[in-house]
C-alpha cells in the first residue's frame, strides 16, 4: 500500500503542528510497511528525502490575477504539477491534511481521476471558516454552519468593518460581487463589496471537497458535530484523535520542584494573535510582585507572525521575567516541558489537539488553557490542568497568581495526569481506514 500525504508546508521550512502529526504518521505507517510519501506546495517543484522521509514539492502560480482563485477550487499550476506526482508515484490513497489554494479541492479531483481514494482530515478551523478561528465576531464559539450572509459579516469584522456595516455587506447579493469580479474590480471596498460572492466560493469548494473525499477524520469531537452540520454524512466521518509521537530519545531531566520559586511556565507555538501568547504576557504584566518567569518558545511561520513577535515584545518590556526563545526541536520538546511546573495554552480559537498539551502530559506537566475546543476535551479541570475563560485576562491573572502561591496545587495537578495516546494507536486507525477503502475498491472492480 502506497500513501501519499499532503499538508500545507514541509520541512526544511517552518513547521507547525499538522506537519509534525504528518511527520510523525508517516513514519509509523513505514513501520507497518506501508509506503509513505510526503507532498506539499512550494516556490518550485522539487523532489528530496529529509529525515528518511520521501517529500516531493510542487509549485503553485506565483502571482494571484483573480482574487476568486484564493477562495475557490485552488490553484490550477499546483494541480497541474501535482497531476505528474500522481502519476510518478501512483498512490492507493491521497491523504489530505490540509485546505488552501495549494492544497486544494482540484487536488482531490485529480486523485479521484485515476481511481485514487481520498481521505481529508480536519486540523484547522481555517478549513471551513473564513474567519479562521471559528469565534464569531471574535468573541463567541461559533457552531460552524456555513452561511453566506452570517460569515461574510463575520469575516468583514475580522478584516476591520465596525459590525452594523459589516452586517450590511453581509447582505449583498452574490450576483452583485460576479458583477464587479467581471469588472476586474477588487481591492479596498471593492472586496468588502464581493465578500458574499467569495465566501459562497469557499463554501462551494469546502462542501464539493467533502464530496470528492471518501473518509473525513476529525481529530476531536467538535469538529464531528461541525462536519453533521453542514450535512457530511454521518457514515463518512470517523473521529482519531491526536496521538503524541514515541520519542527514544533518553533524557535524565527532572520534573521542576513544586517547593521552590519562581514558578515556571511554557508557551510553546505559533506566534500568532490566535494562540494567545499576548493575554498570558498581560496577566503576568498586572501581577509585578510575582514569582513567575514566562518562557516564550516561538515559530514564526511569516511576516504577520514576525510583526506579532514584536508586538509581544513591547508588551513584555524590560520585564526580566518574560523571556523569547527559539522554538524547540519536536524530540526535545517532552524533555523541555518536564523542567517547568505549567504550560500555558492561552489559544483564541477552536483547536483540534494542540500536540503540545499531549507533549505537556508526557512530560508530566499539568496544563493550563482556554475552556474552548480540543483544548477543553484534553484538559479535566481541576484534575490534569485547569481551564481558564478565553481571551480573559482577569482570569489568567487570578489563575496565574493561585498557581504561584499555591505550591500544592501543582503536585495534585501533576497526579492526576495519564499516559496520553500515542501516534502508533493513530497509524492503527489511519491503517484500518485506507484497508476498508481499499477493500471497498476491489470489491467493486
Amino acid at each position: 500500500m502506497k500513501v501519499l500525504h499532503v499538508p500545507f508546508t514541509y520541512h526544511p521550512g517552518a513547521v507547525g503542528g499538522t506537519e509534525v502529526y504528518v511527520e510523525s504518521l508517516a513514519r509509523r505507517l513505514q513501520q507497518r510497511q506501508v509506503s509513505a510519501i510526503i507532498a506539499a506546495p512550494g516556490k518550485e517543484t522539487a523532489s528530496y528525502d529529509h529525515a528518511g522521509l520521501a517529500v516531493r514539492r510542487f509549485a503553485l502560480l506565483d502571482e494571484v490575477n483573480d482574487i476568486r482563485d484564493l477562495y475557490g477550487e485552488g490553484d490550477v499550476k499546483a494541480s497541474q504539477e501535482f497531476a505528474k506526482i500522481l502519476d510518478e508515484e501512483r498512490p492507493d490513497i491521497l491523504h489530505m491534511h490540509a485546505f488552501t489554494r495549494g492544497v486544494s479541492l482540484l487536488l482531490a479531483r485529480e486523485a479521484r481521476r485515476r481511481g485514487i481514494k481520498v481521505v481529508f482530515t480536519y486540523h484547522t478551523p481555517t478549513v471551513s471558516c473564513q474567519r479562521g478561528t471559528l469565534m464569531r465576531w471574535g468573541k463567541e464559539v461559533c457552531d460552524g454552519r456555513l452561511n453566506v450572509q452570517d460569515c461574510s459579516a463575520c469575516s468583514l469584522q475580522a478584516l476591520g468593518l465596525s459590525k452594523m456595516n459589516a452586517l450590511v455587506l453581509g447582505r449583498t447579493p452574490t450576483v452583485i460581487g460576479r458583477l464587479a469580479g467581471a469588472a476586474n474590480l477588487s481591492g479596498g471596498a471593492w472586496t468588502a463589496l464581493r465578500m458574499t460572492e467569495l465566501v459562497h466560493l469557499r463554501h462551494s469548494a469546502f462542501q464539493a471537497l467533502m464530496r470528492e473525499s471518501d473518509q473525513v477524520v476529525a481529530l476531536c469531537s467538535w469538529v464531528k458535530e461541525l462536519l453533521f452540520r453542514n450535512g457530511v454524512p454521518r457514515e463518512k466521518v470517523v473521529v482519531s484523535r491526536h496521538g503524541l509521537q514515541q520519542f527514544t530519545e533518553e533524557t535524565d531531566t527532572q520534573p521542576a520542584p513544586v517547593t521552590t520559586d519562581p514558578l515556571r511556565i511554557a508557551f510553546l507555538g505559533r506566534l500568532d494573535r490566535t494562540k494567545g501568547a499576548d493575554v498570558l504576557i498581560r496577566a503576568l504584566s498586572s501581577l509585578p510582585e510575582a514569582k513567575i518567569e514566562l518562557h516564550l518558545y516561538g515559530i514564526i511561520q511569516d511576516g504577520p507572525g514576525a510583526e506579532y513577535r514584536r508586538q509581544l515584545e513591547k508588551l513584555a518590556g524590560n520585564d526580566p521575567r518574560i523571556r523569547f526563545l527559539p522554538a524547540v526541536p519536536s524530540n526535545r520538546i517532552i524533555s523541555l516541558l518536564r523542567s517547568y511546573h505549567v504550560l500555558a495554552v492561552p489559544s483564541r480559537w477552536l483547536e483540534t489537539g494542540p500536540l503540545v498539551v499531549l507533549e505537556a502530559f508526557a512530560a508530566g506537566t499539568p496544563v493550563i488553557g482556554s475552556n474552548l475546543g480540543g483544548i477543553a476535551e484534553l484538559i479535566e479541570n481541576e484534575v490534569n490542568g485547569i481551564l481558564v475563560e478565553t481571551d480573559s485576562v482577569e482570569m489568567w491573572r487570578q489563575v496565574l497568581r493561585r498557581c504561584g502561591e499555591d505550591k500544592t496545587l501543582i503536585e495534585r495537578l501533576r497526579r492526576g495526569i495519564r499516559s496520553p495516546k500515542g501516534m502508533d494507536a493513530v497509524a492503527g486507525e489511519m491503517l484500518r481506514i485506507y484497508s476498508a477503502l481499499l477493500e471497498v475498491n476491489q470489491s467493486h472492480n
